[in-house]
């Protein structure tokens, strides 16, 4: 990943160092600790220059969507596994993906993969109003109770087969999705309103997957490849062959 210091980038992290962002005041020092380091180190220093997604990650206690086992792990620069097979992705790429929807407050946005819920926690704090589905019922019960314990009311969580979306909801100003698909998902572009953007890792799990943003416009959609990343696959309809 390259390093990119923006005016913004070192400004937030003279604010760091400062305790400006440490609003967390209930829990051991040491997660606050590393969670500060964390926004410092691997999102300002980098790419990350949205003010408002490295305040947001700043507050959400990522240490409480991992399992107990990994919590010493939890600020780390890389994925960590959750329950099934599933992961929670490495912060940049949360980051990341939160930062190219480009969200001011506001908006509804529809999340694909649910996982444990940290990426949900992260949009909620932009103050937005965040759909979310995950296909395994375990888990998208697990992190309503995970969401509903912390707070977050502006979060709906439900299970179902995300290729389909959630039309009863729909148009969404963006669309997240946290896992890789080989093609992109129609359905998920026709629930997406005029102008707005939809970021998902496009390939398949065995190969070189692409981190693409979609923006809709009245003239069809564009496409910009932002990274390449490694994503676990989205299973259920979008593994199924095209006719």
């Amino acid at each position: 990943m390259r390093i990119c210091w923006s005016h913004l980038s070192i400004a937030f992290l003279a604010a760091f160092v400062s305790n400006q962002f440490f609003l967390t005041g209930q829990e051991p020092d040491v997660y606050a600790r590393q969670r500060r380091q964390m926004v410092a180190e691997q999102l300002a220093a980098r790419d990350i220059s949205d003010r408002r997604v490295l305040e947001a990650m700043g507050r959400v206690p990522r240490h409480l969507f991992v399992a107990s086992s990994y919590r010493d792990q939890s600020y780390a620069d890389y994925p960590l596994p959750i329950e099934d097979g599933q992961t929670i992705s490495q912060p940049y790429i949360v980051a990341l993906m939160t930062q190219c929807l480009g969200l001011e407050g506001g908006e509804k946005v529809l999340e694909i993969g649910t996982g444990s819920g940290y990426q949900a926690a992260v949009l909620a704090e932009l103050k937005v109003r965040v759909f979310s589905i995950d296909i395994n019922p375990r888990l998208a019960e697990q992190a309503a109770r995970t969401l509903r314990g912390l707070g977050y009311e502006d979060i709906r969580v439900k299970s179902g087969d995300g290729f389909f979306g959630w039309p009863e909801e729909a148009p969404f100003d963006g669309i997240i999705v946290t896992c890789a698909s080989p093609r992109l998902p129609p359905l998920l572009i026709g629930q997406l309103k005029e102008g707005g953007r939809l970021i998902i890792p496009l390939g398949g799990a065995q190969q070189y997957q692409v981190l693409t943003l979609v923006t809709k416009t009245a003239d069809g959609i564009r496409t910009k490849e932002i990274s390449g990343v490694r994503f676990v696959p989205m299973t259920g309809e979008a593994q199924k062959k095209k006719d």
